[in-house]
């Protein structure tokens, strides 16, 4: 018996160190509004395959520039999907290695309950000093929120009020210290477990904007890391998509 429970134990021990062996890092570029659901992505990729997710949160504006210019990116998770066509197109990302791994939702967002009314009228009203969106050259949920006061009528009159984010988080992060009463982020920024986490919101009609479809591509770099490939399969898994949709996001 004393025999038997050996052999167990050292079958087992070679299967982990197999495992083990086959374990590799993949380099991946994300747009900085699905930070949070990316972390916890990484953390159940690295459990489920052994395989570990080495994270960098941006713009998608700088991470094309970045890519461009030689970054060692092995796979990008972009805020739209103009970016990772570019960039297959250009002979930088892996032929037909895209595809969308959510569609992200625009919120007006202010971390003071009852300010932001649920149509957004707050916006016509303009009783507030300061208005945060992210810079729409590099941000697609700054173009989304350019385009949503367009067709509201309210552009020319907030542009006076605007404080420019780099990028979605830096946006966040004025709002969330209230230097700007309020301002255009990411639904997934303010959204956990199927509600808002705090303040008051008001989620933008998708037709007051493009679409916000987020897609991914593999990179040239990443084309022959065996943990590039996991993570591009285990982004389309039944139990990933429920995670992502519990952020806010469409799928």
């Amino acid at each position: 018996m004393h025999n038997v429970i050996k052999s167990i134990g050292l079958a087992i021990g070679i299967v982990l160190l197999g495992s083990t062996s086959f374990a590799a890092e993949v380099s991946v570029a994300v747009a900085a509004n699905f930070t949070a659901p990316m972390q916890k992505i990484a953390q159940t990729f690295e459990q489920d395959t052994g395989h570990k997710a080495v994270l960098a949160f941006g713009s998608t504006g700088n991470f094309y520039a970045q890519i461009k210019n030689g970054a060692p990116f092995q796979i990008l998770l972009a805020a739209d999907d103009e970016t990772p066509a570019r960039i297959e197109k250009e002979g930088l990302g892996v032929t037909n290695s895209r595809f969308t791994y959510a569609t992200g939702k625009l919120v007006l967002w202010s971390k003071k309950t009852g300010l932001v009314d649920d149509k957004g009228d707050i916006l016509r009203g303009g009783t507030f000093e300061r208005l945060a969106i992210a810079n729409p050259k590099l941000a697609p949920y700054g173009a989304a929120a350019m385009e949503t006061m367009s067709k509201l009528g309210v552009l020319q009159s907030l542009q006076p009020k605007f404080v420019q984010g780099e990028n979605i988080s830096q946006t966040y992060q004025f709002i969330a210290t209230e230097n700007a009463q309020l301002g255009f982020v990411a639904l997934s920024q303010v959204f956990a477990d199927g509600r808002l986490k705090e303040g008051s919101a008001w989620i933008v009609p998708a037709n007051l904007h493009q679409a916000i479809q987020q897609d991914a591509v593999l990179l040239n770099n990443g084309k022959d890391n065996p943990a590039a490939a996991a993570l591009l399969t285990y982004l389309r898994t039944d139990k990933v998509k429920a995670l992502i949709r519990s952020f806010g996001y469409d799928l």
